[in-house]
């Protein structure tokens, strides 16, 4: 017997108002800026899917990494401690926002360091992130519904996995894994329909939606390295090393922010923030789904 509410939506109602309703804040919101001198916004038209509370895919994601990792019943029982909510009640919402256009060229041209505009699209256009995850968490409570944004919880944290090293108590980037929007590449990022050089957002609701339609089988499918054997072109583009034919090295990874590009981005830009992105930009998965091209 499935776990979802019998009484989740079939008119798609709620996820349509939901959809237009984070697609609009980004469209209209001021905040969704670099705040540089040309005023450049920081994202582009966000995608949005949906996923049961219940799905097993989060079981199996908390296995992989380790029993400090939450499932989505877990974050909001956390969060509302005398809730009598199932995880089949819940429906996690997550979206991606993409990385502009000039943006992404920017940072294209880069080899050890990354852009200024995406140095800030890390540090303005993640405080915009913080805003859209606490309007929908208002939107949904003042229509009734009870909502957690993990990332602003004040149990949110970071922990070590025996299997996967450096990780979290909740990733934005599995529950959009989960929530249909894309797989995983060989530098850990996620390839989406808009590609690779974006970032996640998501909520946990005490509300039926139904979940988006997963199109795809494997969490590797979208990867031209995993899929086809070929590619590899993230190896080249890291300026620590930190990706190769076994995968992604977080601690190399994380190093190299904390040491090297922390200090430059500051340096040089006057910006205080942890940030790269080589990775993401300069390869085939940049803005698309490239098995798919």
């Amino acid at each position: 017997m499935s776990c979802i509410d019998p009484q989740r939506e079939s008119t798609g109602g709620l996820s349509v108002w939901l959809e237009s309703a984070i697609k609009e804040f980004c469209l209209n919101s001021p905040d969704n800026s670099l705040k540089n001198e040309e005023n450049d916004r920081a994202w582009g038209e966000p995608l949005v899917g949906f996923s049961s509370g219940c799905d097993p895919l989060y079981q199996t994601i908390k296995e992989d990494i380790g029993p400090f990792y939450m499932t989505p019943i877990e974050v909001f029982r956390k969060s509302f401690p005398d809730t009598k909510t199932s995880a089949g009640q819940l429906t996690v919402i997550s979206w991606i926002l993409p990385q502009a256009k000039v943006t992404r060229a920017d940072n294209r041209k880069e080899t050890a360091y990354p852009s200024e505009r995406w140095a800030r699209s890390k540090a303005h256009g993640e405080v915009f992130n913080a805003m859209l995850r606490r309007h929908v968490v208002d939107i949904l409570r003042n229509a009734g519904f009870e909502a957690v944004a993990p990332l602003l919880a004040p149990f949110w944290s970071w922990g070590v996995s025996e299997r996967r090293g450096i990780g979290s108590n909740w990733s934005e980037r599995h529950a959009a894994y989960v929530s249909g929007l894309g797989t995983f590449g060989l530098c850990d990022g996620l390839i989406t329909p808009v590609g690779k050089a974006m970032r996640c957002g998501s909520v946990i609701a005490e509300i039926s939606v139904q979940p988006t339609a997963r199109p795809y089988a494997d969490h590797h499918e979208y990867c031209l390295y995993f899929s086809r054997g070929a590619c590899g072109k993230c190896i080249k583009r890291c300026p620590a090393g930190a990706i190769g034919e076994l995968g992604h090295d977080k601690t190399k990874c994380f190093n190299y922010l904390q040491q090297v590009t922390s200090e430059y981005v500051k340096n040089h830009f006057g910006i205080e923030t942890d940030v790269c992105g080589l990775c993401q930009t300069g390869v085939p998965c940049e803005s698309s789904i490239p098995v798919k091209e």
